[in-house]
């Protein structure tokens, strides 16, 4: 199940992030500098991915209340995380935005993902709909 799992998040967060990253780009070349753009394509993200992700990834079918704050805490902590590393390794480093940015979007998935499958969407309470059997 575990596996199944992994490859819907993997299809969303790609998918998904692929677009965002997109805007971000489109953001930093044009309004505003790379945290500010940061922020607002996080929130975007963090808010149809909880929508994606409860639904098709993990068949989460318990009180959203409580889920969407817990899924709320998760991505404050990738928030904090992708602030801290576009601070240090851009600001302070100089490393170019653009390939800081993009290496965030690789990495920090994985932590999310684990975080959501344990604690967010905890599997006492998940069905599987019919559209995503296993």
């Amino acid at each position: 199940m575990i596996r199944q799992q992994f490859i819907r998040y993997a299809v969303i967060g790609l998918g998904l992030n692929a677009t965002l990253y997109g805007a971000y780009l489109l953001l930093t070349h044009t309004l505003m500098g790379s945290r500010a753009a940061m922020t607002v394509t996080y929130c975007s993200g963090v808010l149809i991915g909880f929508l994606l992700n409860r639904k098709i990834t993990f068949c989460y079918d318990g009180g959203n209340y409580g889920a969407l704050l817990r899924y709320a805490a998760t991505y404050g902590i990738g928030y904090a995380i992708n602030f801290a590393a576009l601070w240090l390794l851009v600001d302070c480093a100089g490393f170019a935005h653009e390939i800081v940015q993009g290496s965030v979007t690789l990495t920090l998935p994985i932590v999310l993902f684990t975080l959501q499958k344990y604690w967010v969407f905890p599997v006492q309470t998940q069905k599987i709909p019919f559209f995503v059997q296993e």
